[in-house]
């Protein structure tokens, strides 16, 4: 039997096992393809904007504590509106941007379009924009990156920082690469 041919489960019911400003998680009872039923835990957030500020032969990259993996992590400027906020995604591409390294872009490109991370587990997808001729400015950080640094890299560098496990969230490395493989199609 194929693949193609095996039914995808049917949702029986749903209820929120639990929520905050942020986040939700959900139990769906579902109908599996050999008619058991089973419980599927999902969480739900809302999605977000990965972005890649790039100048002079490197990138622009934030630094901050991830409690979630204890520890600091490099990364691309990335985030979600806050609780309450909302717009279209180049809105808030250009307000993680400001708001993590104080920089505004005169050009923006779209490069990745509803990524997923997590599909296993997690609904919240991700668009990667790429940002250049940057002008540097004030960050408007909220309370919770108090501790973010920032720091210009070369492209060598960020490639040495993923390859020796300094850089070792997913999204920053993902945008990466599929920024080169843009390349290809916008010379």
């Amino acid at each position: 039997m194929s693949a193609e041919s095996i039914q995808p489960p049917v949702r029986l019911g749903s209820r929120t096992a639990y929520r905050n400003p942020w986040m939700s998680v959900r139990e769906d009872t579902l109908v599996l393809a050999d008619g058991s039923t089973g419980i599927y835990g999902i969480v739900d957030r809302d999605d977000y904007a990965v972005v890649i500020p790039e100048e002079n032969g490197g990138f622009h990259l934030v630094e901050q504590f991830r409690h979630a993996v204890g520890r600091r992590s490099w990364e691309f400027p990335m985030g979600g509106w806050p609780p309450g906020g909302s717009g279209d995604p180049a809105e808030l591409a250009r307000h993680e941007l400001l708001e993590e390294t104080g920089f505004t872009a005169a050009t923006w490109r779209r490069v990745g379009h509803r990524l997923h991370g997590s599909t296993g587990f997690c609904s919240q997808g991700f668009a990667i924009w790429h940002a250049t001729d940057l002008t540097p400015g004030e960050h408007r950080r909220e309370i919770t990156e108090a501790d973010m640094e920032q720091a210009f890299v070369t492209e060598a560098e960020f490639r040495r920082m993923v390859a020796d496990g300094r850089i070792f969230d997913a999204p920053t490395i993902t945008a990466y690469a599929v920024l080169r493989l843009s390349a290809d199609e916008h010379p």
